[in-house]
């Protein structure tokens, strides 16, 4: 720029000050609490100074033994001070060794319970009826209930029974089509209540999205070879959102951990093109929740009910409905999770189901309202848009 503006756009700036030594003593703040077996440890100051081994000296310094206290999550956030750096403060947690608060599911004897489940007699289905199992909301990594054990447990054990359910409608019905719904929900995720599930949560994501992949193939080899056609369905839930800042999703709507699993099996069956040329995948578009699929003449929709109020399915479905470029204008049917329980509706020709979840309580849930679970997963068996059979699997 020219000497002119320079002088014209200058100002009268502060004198530059050098950043402040930090002084732990001052600046260094640290609180402890012990309730029972459990334990928090509070660390504040710059980022370069709150670390856990800072926590971990600060246990050390009250006089506990750290060999007796394992970490089983934090809490973190920003600011910034008043010399310009940022300041972090975290919280950090414990749980004393061999408590219940503690103990932490083993992986490796969980996924031992996903085992191939071989249904008699291994004839392929055929028919012009459908035969759908939907189900969601495991919302894998939670502490609530029974746990994660007893959720895996359970999903494992309806999608086996749902295989033997097939056989029996199929020696009283021709079923030839045979379709997965997964609703969502299926992690416990961290991005949920703006992370405050956090501690309540014993997996790591990866060990959640882990486990939903292992389910989602199990339930494939499964019923991939007692079948002619076989369809799997994902959509996303609140709980699989991929990234959230401040409480709000920052990509897509499709960016999913629900969907990316199914995703993952599909590359793995691609593997097998044998075993599994009669199988179809499906998630939603890009930048999209919802799902459309033909199930034996039936149009069945799917999604996750945190898109509508409680009891506002109709309400969200003719909205939908009134965009006549979007596939939800022919549906006959609407598949969706998020509500924990089951609820049948109809208007008219149109029918709405919604599967208990897979998971046994919200804990939460049962202290605000005193009510548990009634997990399980629901079977229907569709024809040209009519859906008369429905049965709930425990």
């Amino acid at each position: 720029m020219s000497e002119l503006v320079d002088e014209l756009l200058s100002k009268p700036v502060g004198p530059e000050i050098p950043a402040r030594t930090t002084n732990p003593d001052r600046d260094f703040t640290k609180q402890v609490e012990v309730t029972g077996d459990l334990a928090a440890v509070t660390v504040r100051g710059s980022a370069e100074e709150v670390t856990v081994d800072a926590a971990v000296t600060h246990l050390r310094s009250q006089g506990l033994n750290t060999e007796d206290w394992i970490a089983t999550g934090f809490r973190s956030s920003e600011w910034t001070m008043a010399n310009g750096d940022t300041g972090v403060s975290t919280r950090y947690t414990y749980a004393r060794a061999g408590s219940a608060e503690a103990e932490r599911p083993n992986l490796d004897e969980l996924l031992a319970n996903i085992g191939t489940h071989q249904p008699a007699p291994t004839a392929r289905s055929e028919g012009d009826h459908g035969f759908i199992v939907a189900l969601g909301d495991m919302q894998f990594g939670k502490i609530d209930g029974d746990g994660v054990e007893g959720t895996l447990r359970r999903t494992i054990d309806c999608l086996d029974k749902a295989a033997d359910r097939l056989m029996d409608y199929s020696n009283q019905l021709d079923i030839g089509h045979v379709h997965l719904a997964w609703l969502g929900d299926h992690v416990e995720g961290f991005v949920s209540q703006g992370g405050s599930n956090t501690w309540r949560t014993q997996l790591t994501l990866n060990e959640q999205i882990r486990l939903t992949r292992r389910v989602m193939l199990h339930a494939l080899v499964t019923f991939a070879p007692i079948v002619t056609k076989l369809t799997m369905a994902a959509v996303p839930g609140n709980h699989g959102e991929a990234v959230r800042l401040n409480g709000k999703g920052l990509t897509r709507y499709d960016d999913s951990h629900d969907t990316e699993s199914l995703i993952a099996v599909a590359d793995a069956a691609a593997l097998n093109h044998a075993a599994f040329n009669h199988v179809q995948f499906f998630v939603p578009q890009t930048d999209e929740l919802t799902v459309v699929v033909d199930v034996a003449g039936t149009v069945v929709a799917h999604a996750h009910g945190h898109q509508w109020r409680p009891g506002k399915h109709w309400e969200w479905w003719r909205g939908q409905s009134f965009n006549r470029a979007s596939a939800m204008h022919q549906a006959d049917l609407l598949l969706a999770g998020h509500l924990h329980h089951e609820h049948v509706d109809t208007d008219g020709p149109r029918t709405f189901v919604q599967p208990p979840a897979m998971e046994s309580e919200s804990t939460w849930w049962r202290h605000a309202k005193g009510t548990t679970g009634a997990p399980g997963l629901v079977l229907l068996v569709t024809k040209d848009g009519q859906t008369n059979i429905k049965e709930v699997v425990r």
